[in-house]
């Protein structure tokens, strides 16, 4: 086994509420993920999405009024896979992000288990 798969994956936490950003940034860890970083605004999630270094993302939907789609506009050009978390559910997801991954706030820890293993096996 390579040191590469062996790798714990790194994930960047996009998320405005505090509060829902420490439970995930939480329930990561219990999961034996890293949180390369964990920011709460557009600016920030923009420029760690460029250069950043992580295997794959949480996005919030909606930060504070503003819509990630850029973020995730970025991530897709790197190649980079990505999970978005939304409380207006999967059909609120824009062209072309209706094919990605979501989660339904509020969401059990079995739930972003899932997603993110679904997530990181197909990279």
């Amino acid at each position: 086994m390579s040191d590469a798969s062996r790798a714990v994956p790194r994930l960047l936490v996009v998320e405005d509420e505090y509060l829902i950003r420490m439970l995930l940034e939480d329930m990561l860890a219990d999961l034996g993920y890293e949180v390369a970083a964990a920011v709460g605004t557009i600016a920030e999630a923009s420029e760690l999405a460029a250069s950043g270094d992580f295997n794959a993302a949480i996005l919030d939907v909606n930060l504070d009024g503003q819509e990630i789609y850029p973020v995730a506009e970025i991530l897709a050009k790197r190649g980079l896979p990505f999970v978005f978390v939304t409380g207006y559910g999967e059909r609120s997801l824009t062209e072309p992000y209706h094919d990605r991954p979501a989660l339904q706030k509020p969401f059990q820890i079995d739930q972003l288990k899932a997603a993110l293993d679904e997530l990181l096996a197909a990279t």
